[in-house]
């Protein structure tokens, strides 16, 4: 039997924009599956910020309501991430869909608040693992494939069904754990079969493979490359940072 038969945790969040080192996280969600029912474990935080009007039209929160509703952030970030790091210690693979976003700002959220960073509770940015990414694998298994890789195009080409629950952190979370399910099965040989550990390694090497092409990429068009980050499933905070003002 292998992984894909579980456990593994899968982590999603929305947050107030794009920019993981200065956007907040609103919404997250820790997805525990093993066996038929998963366990669900949710927050709203109050990101202590105004929530652009495009973020509450992507995941339906606004800052009224997450200044009502929500929790402070140094609780929730705290709560998640010792949640998280238990499981990867354990060696129970977490599931992100993009994982270099999701990790990245839960990383510089706990940073930002003085909890101690991901890299920091795991003794380095490197053992921060395993993690499986959909996007990262889809991306790789099937490389020239036209059209959109996000959540919402791989589970319609994958059959998942999503619903109406699209950016719902939950509902994104258990779509990329069934998107794992049906990646591992349909690509036995190249996900399905492979240890964990080993599928790890490999990411980190597509990944940044794929980003080096990207950069090239824009290089010969005369654009600028330097945002262009290689790393996963964590970018490295830059010029050595340890903290995000």
């Amino acid at each position: 039997m292998t992984w894909a038969a579980g456990p593994y945790v899968a982590f999603d969040v929305e947050t107030t924009g794009v920019d993981v080192e200065a956007d907040r996280i609103v919404t997250a969600a820790l997805v525990f599956v093993e066996g038929k029912t998963p366990l669900v474990r949710t927050w709203l935080i109050d990101p202590g910020v105004e929530i652009p009007e495009g973020a509450t039209a992507v995941h339906g929160v606004s800052t009224a309501q997450a200044r009502a509703e929500g929790v402070a952030p140094a609780t929730a970030l705290a709560q998640m991430a010792t949640a998280l790091c238990a499981d990867l210690r354990a060696g129970v693979p977490v599931v992100a869909m993009n994982a270099s976003f999701d990790l990245t700002i839960l990383d510089r959220e706990l940073l930002r608040y003085g909890l101690g960073g991901l890299g920091e509770r795991l003794g380095g940015y490197g053992a921060v693992r395993p993690v499986l990414d959909p996007f990262v694998l889809d991306r790789e298994v099937d490389k020239y494939r036209r059209g959109k890789r996000t959540l919402t195009a791989l589970c319609e080409f994958y059959g998942v069904d999503l619903g109406d629950d699209a950016h719902n952190a939950a509902a994104d979370a258990l779509a990329a754990c069934r998107l794992m399910w049906k990646l591992a099965t349909r690509y036995p040989r190249e996900i399905g079969a492979r240890p964990v550990d080993v599928l790890h390694d490999l990411q980190v090497k597509w990944h940044a493979a794929r980003q080096a092409d990207f950069a090239d990429y824009l290089r010969r068009k005369g654009e600028d490359a330097s945002d262009v980050d290689g790393s996963w499933p964590i970018r490295v905070p830059k010029n050595g940072q340890e903290a995000v003002a």
